[in-house]
C-alpha cells in the first residue's frame, strides 16, 4: 500500500502539484510501475537447476564420487558447471538487454504541474497529480474524476465486461481517497469515448491492476517457437529413454559391472542430449535482440523474434507507415469548393486537442493539425467559447461541441467522416460530390463540418447531431514516404504480403498504394465487410489488399479470418483502436510514438515507424531460427549416430568401446565448440521465406544422417580390431578421435544446403572454435593427460592415413546424402507453410466460390 502520509495529502488544487512537491512524493511512493524488480543474477542462477537433466548429472557425479570414480565425477561436474554458468550468464545478460530495451519505449501522460499541462513519464506520476484523460488514452493510475465529458472506460482488463463503463465526476477534498464507481478510473483501463480530468489516488503496485497482477503473476502465452522447442524436447526424451534403458538392461544381462553399466547408460543419455541447447537459444535470441535494437526494433519478449521472422501476411495502417505521418492542414472549403475561414473557425471551436505552453499535447492528429493551421489567427472567433462537448468515438466517427459566441448565440458544431456527417444533414448541396471526389482523387484526408442552432441548450449529446446544415470541408495532407516503395519491394522479396487496413476513405488508400506501386487487387469497406459471413470473408481475402473505413472490431475479425487460413499474421498498429487487433495477431507490432495501450499490447515496438526497419527485424528473426535449427540437426544426427555405434559396440565386443568419462568428455568438448553457432552466416535462400519447426524433418534427418555416422564408426572399429589388433586403451583412443572429429566437423556440411566453403562460408568464430576443438580432441591421446582419461598414443599410420581416409569418405557421403535429402524434402509441402504465399488462400476461395456459385469478388 501507499504510505498513509502520501495518500492523505491528495489536495493539490486546479493547478496540480509543484515539481518540488511531486519529487518529494515520488521518493515516498516510488515509481508508478507494476514491477520494479530488475534482472537478478542469483535468481537467474537458481533457475538453471530446474533442468531435470542437470539434476540427473549432479546425481551421477555424486554416485561417481561415492564409488571413487573421480575422473567421471570431475567431467560430470564440469558439464554441470558449464551448463549452469553459461545458462545463467546468458539469461542474465538477456534480461538486462530486455530491461534496457524496454527503457527505450516511452509511456507518457498529460499532467498538470504548476498550472501547466505537460507531457510527463507515466512512471513519474504521484498521488495528488492532476491528469488529463482523452479518447484513446490508457488511464495511467487510479484516479478520482474531477471532470467527465461523456467519459467511458473499457474495463475488460479488470472486470471482463465487454461494454465500456460510463464515468461521472465527483468532488474530492482533503484526505478523501476512496475509489467508488463510477467516479473513478483505474490504471490500465482504456478511455473509449469522451474526455476528463482526475486526481491520482493510487499508483504502481497499490492500484487495483497492481493487486490483480500480484495475485496472478501468470506466465505469458506460449509462442510457436516455444511449442517447437517443447515438441523437440519430447522427441529427445523418447529416443533417449528408449536407448538408455535398453543399453543398461543389455549390459547388465551381459554381466558387465552394474555401476559401470549404469554410468555408461547415463553417459549415453548425456551424449544424446544437447545440454547447451537452452544456452544456444538464449544466446541466439539475446544477440538477435541486440542486433535488432541497433536497427531501431525493440523486442519486448525474446521468443517473439522467431515468430517475427515467420510473418507471411502483414496488415498495416497507411498513416506513418506508407505516408510521412505528418498530417498537415491544407485548407478549409465551403460546399462550393471555395476557401472559407468560417469552416476553419468551426473546426477550431469543435476541437478536442489539449494545449500546453509549447503547443498541442494531446488529442487526435487532425485536431492538433488544426491548432497549427497557418490561418488560425485570422479564423479565430474572439469571445466564442466551447460550453460542452460530445467527444469523438469510433462508432459515430464524429464529434460535436456546443459553442457560444460573443453575442450569446449558441450553436452546435459537428465534424467527422464525410459520410457520417452527411447522414445527419437533410439537404446536401449538389456541388459537394464533385468537391469530395477531387480531394479523394488527390489522396487528401477530408473532414466534413456541419452546424445547427442550439438556442436554450445547456449541453450536447450524440442524439443532438441531427437536422444539420453542411458548412464545408476541412482538408489535410499526408504525403507518401520517399522510401516506402523500396520497403514494400523488400517485403515482397521476403514473401510477405502487405495489406492495408485503414479507417480512411478507400479512394485515399488506393491513391497512396498506386503512388507507391503497391498492387491493389481489390478493396473492401467496413460496411461491405459487415454484410459478409466469416466464410465469405475468408473467400475474398486472397483478392483484397485494401480494407477501408474499418472499425477496431473489424480489424480483429479480418486478422482472425487470415489466421484461420493457417498463415502467420503480423499487424502493425499504433492507435488505441489497434490494441485488440495487436493482441489477436501472431505478432503484434507497434511504434514508440503510438498510444501506450498499443505499445503494451504489442510484442515488438519499432522506434521508427518504417517498413524497412520492420523488414530488418524479419530477416533477423529468420537468421536466428536458421542457426538454432543448425545446432539441433547437428546434435540430433551426429549425437544419435555416435551413441548408436557406441551402444552397439558395447554388445559386440568384450569391453566398453568408450569409458563413461570419455563419452562425457567428448560431449563437453563438442558442445563448447558449437557455442559460436549463433554468430554463423545464413544462406540467402533460408532468409527468403518463413521457416517453422518440422519434427518430421528433424526425425528423418536424425534417422538418415545418424546411421551414416554410425557406419563409419563401425568402419573404424574394424580397422582397429582387425588391422591394428587394438586392445581396450588403443581402441578407445582411436574411436574417441574418429567420433569426435567427424561429429564436430560435420557442422560445416550441416550448416548449409550448398557446397560448404565454396558456395557457403561459415563465420570466423564458428570456424575457429570448431577447428580448435578438433585439434584439442585429436591431440588428447598424445598429451600428458592421456593416461588420466584412459587414452594411449595412436600409431602414426592409423592417425595420418586411415583416419584421414575415413573422414574424407565420410564427408563425401554426407554431401551426397544431404543433396538427396533436401531435394526430397523441398519437393514435399512443409507443414503449415503453403508452397506459395497465396496458393492455399486461392484454393479456399475457389472451393467457396464453386459451392455458392458466385465469384469471390462479388462481395
Amino acid at each position: 500500500m501507499q504510505p498513509a502520509a502520501v495518500v492523505a495529502q491528495l489536495h493539490s488544487g486546479a493547478d496540480g502539484l509543484s515539481d518540488i512537491e511531486a519529487g518529494a512524493r515520488l521518493q515516498l511512493a516510488g515509481p508508478n510501475a507494476l514491477r520494479t524488480r530488475g534482472a537478478n543474477l542469483l535468481v537467474t542462477f537458481g533457475r538453471q537447476f530446474r533442468n531435470p537433466m542437470l539434476l540427473l548429472l549432479a546425481f551421477a557425479a555424486a554416485l561417481s564420487i561415492a564409488f571413487g570414480e573421480r575422473t567421471d565425477a570431475a567431467i560430470l561436474l564440469g558439464i554441470v558447471a558449464l551448463s549452469v554458468g553459461l545458462g545463467a550468464f546468458n539469461e542474465y545478460r538477456s534480461e538486462r538487454a530486455i530491461e534496457d530495451l524496454h527503457s527505450r519505449v516511452s509511456h507518457t501522460a498529460v499532467v498538470v504541474r504548476d498550472g501547466r499541462s505537460e507531457q510527463r513519464p507515466v512512471a513519474a506520476l504521484v498521488p495528488g497529480d492532476v491528469v488529463v484523460l482523452d479518447t484513446g488514452v490508457m488511464v495511467p493510475a487510479d484516479v478520482r474524476l474531477l471532470e467527465a465529458l461523456g467519459l467511458e472506460c473499457d474495463e475488460a482488463v479488470l472486470t471482463g465486461e465487454s461494454l465500456p463503463a460510463e464515468k461521472t465526476a465527483a468532488a474530492i477534498t482533503g484526505a478523501e481517497h476512496s475509489l467508488e464507481l463510477p467516479s473513478c478510473a483505474f490504471m490500465g483501463t482504456l478511455v473509449r469515448a469522451g474526455a476528463g480530468r482526475g486526481i491520482v489516488v493510487r499508483t504502481g503496485a497499490s492500484t487495483v491492476l497492481g493487486s490483480i497482477a500480484r495475485q496472478l503473476g501468470g506466465r505469458p502465452p506460449v509462442t510457436a517457437f516455444e511449442r517447437g522447442l517443447h515438441d523437440f524436447s519430447v522427441l529427445l526424451v523418447q529416443v533417449t529413454a528408449l536407448l538408455t534403458v535398453t543399453i543398461f538392461v543389455l549390459n547388465a544381462l551381459l554381466h558387465h559391472p552394474l555401476f559401470e553399466s549404469l554410468l555408461f547408460a547415463l553417459a549415453i543419455a548425456v551424449g544424446l542430449t544437447p545440454q547447451l541447447l537452452p544456452a544456444i537459444v538464449t544466446i541466439s535470441l539475446s544477440t538477435g535482440a541486440q542486433r535488432m535494437a541497433r536497427r531501431s526494433v525493440v523486442v519486448k519478449r525474446l521468443v517473439s523474434i522467431e515468430d517475427f521472422g515467420n510473418i507471411e501476411v502483414l496488415f498495416t495502417d497507411k498513416t506513418g507507415t506508407l505516408t510521412e505521418g505528418r498530417i498537415e492542414f491544407a485548407g478549409a472549403f465551403d460546399t462550393a469548393g471555395k476557401p472559407s475561414l468560417d469552416v476553419l473557425r468551426y473546426g477550431l471551436l469543435c476541437n478536442s486537442a489539449v494545449t500546453g505552453d509549447e503547443g498541442a499535447l494531446g488529442g487526435n492528429p487532425l485536431d492538433r493539425a488544426l491548432l497549427e493551421a497557418p490561418d488560425r489567427a485570422r479564423a479565430s472567433a474572439e469571445g466564442s467559447r466551447q460550453l460542452a462537448q460530445a467527444p469523438f468515438d469510433y462508432d459515430r466517427r464524429r464529434m460535436s461541441a456546443l459553442v457560444e459566441d460573443a453575442s450569446g448565440k449558441r450553436t452546435i458544431i459537428v465534424k467527422g467522416a464525410p459520410e457520417s456527417v452527411l447522414a445527419c444533414c437533410p439537404d446536401v448541396p449538389t456541388t459537394l460530390p464533385a468537391a469530395l471526389d477531387a480531394q479523394f482523387a488527390a489522396g487528401a484526408r477530408v473532414i466534413a463540418v456541419a452546424t445547427r442552432d442550439a438556442a436554450g441548450m445547456q449541453g450536447v449529446r450524440a442524439a443532438d447531431e441531427c437536422g444539420l446544415t453542411l458548412a464545408g470541408l476541412l482538408v489535410f495532407t499526408d504525403p507518401p514516404k520517399a522510401d516506402a516503395a523500396r520497403s514494400l519491394r523488400r517485403l515482397h522479396d521476403l514473401n510477405i504480403a502487405v495489406k492495408i487496413v485503414t479507417g480512411d476513405n478507400e479512394r485515399v488508400a488506393q491513391k497512396v498504394c498506386a503512388d507507391l506501386g503497391l498492387e491493389v487487387r481489390g478493396t473492401l469497406t467496413g460496411a461491405a465487410l459487415d454484410a459478409l459471413s466469416d466464410e465469405q470473408l475468408i473467400a475474398v481475402l486472397p483478392g483484397t489488399d485494401v480494407f477501408a473505413r474499418i472499425s477496431p472490431e473489424q480489424k480483429s475479425r479480418i486478422i482472425r479470418a487470415q489466421r484461420a487460413l493457417g498463415t502467420d499474421v503480423g499487424f502493425l498498429g499504433d492507435g488505441v483502436n489497434d490494441a485488440v487487433a495487436l493482441h489477436d495477431a501472431d505478432v503484434g507490432i507497434s511504434v514508440d510514438s503510438g498510444a501506450d495501450v498499443a505499445k503494451d499490447a504489442a510484442d515488438i515496438v519499432l522506434l521508427t515507424k518504417d517498413l524497412g526497419v520492420l523488414a530488418d527485424g524479419v530477416v533477423e528473426g529468420r537468421r536466428i531460427f536458421a542457426n538454432t535449427i543448425k545446432y539441433i540437426l547437428m546434435g540430433t544426427s551426429s549425437n544419435f549416430g555416435n551413441m548408436v555405434s557406441t551402444s552397439g559396440a558395447s554388445l559386440l565386443i568384450p569391453f566398453l568401446p568408450m569409458l563413461p568419462s570419455q563419452i562425457l568428455l567428448n560431449n563437453l568438448l563438442y558442445d563448447v565448440s558449437e557455442m559460436t553457432i549463433p554468430t554463423d552466416n545464413v544462406d540467402e535462400e533460408l532468409l527468403q521465406r518463413p521457416a517453422r519447426w518440422d519434427m518430421r524433418l528433424i526425425r528423418r534427418f536424425m534417422l538418415i544422417f545418424g546411421p551414416i555416422n554410425s557406419l563409419f564408426d563401425f568402419a573404424i572399429f574394424g580397422v582397429m580390431l582387425w588391422l591394428f589388433h587394438a586392445g581396450e586403451t588403443l581402441f578407445r583412443s582411436g574411436f574417441f578421435v574418429e567420433s569426435f572429429v567427424t561429429q564436430t566437423l560435420v557442422i560445416f556440411a550441416i550448416r548449409t544446403r550448398r557446397v560448404p566453403f565454396w558456395r557457403s562460408r561459415p563465420s570466423l568464430p564458428l570456424t575457429a572454435t570448431t577447428l580448435g576443438a578438433c585439434a584439442i580432441g585429436a591431440s588428447l591421446p598424445f598429451s600428458p593427460f592421456a593416461a588420466f582419461f584412459g587414452f594411449s598414443p595412436l600409431p602414426v599410420a592409423l592417425f595420418s592415413v586411415v583416419m584421414l581416409l575415413i573422414v574424407t569418405v565420410y564427408f563425401a557421403l554426407v554431401e551426397i546424402a544431404k543433396s538427396m535429402f533436401y531435394r526430397s524434402a523441398l519437393a514435399q509441402p512443409r507443414p503449415g507453410v503453403p508452397a506459395h504465399p497465396h496458393r492455399r488462400l486461392r484454393r479456399v476461395a475457389s472451393r467457396y466460390a464453386m459451392r455458392h456459385r458466385r465469384p469471390a469478388h462479388a462481395a
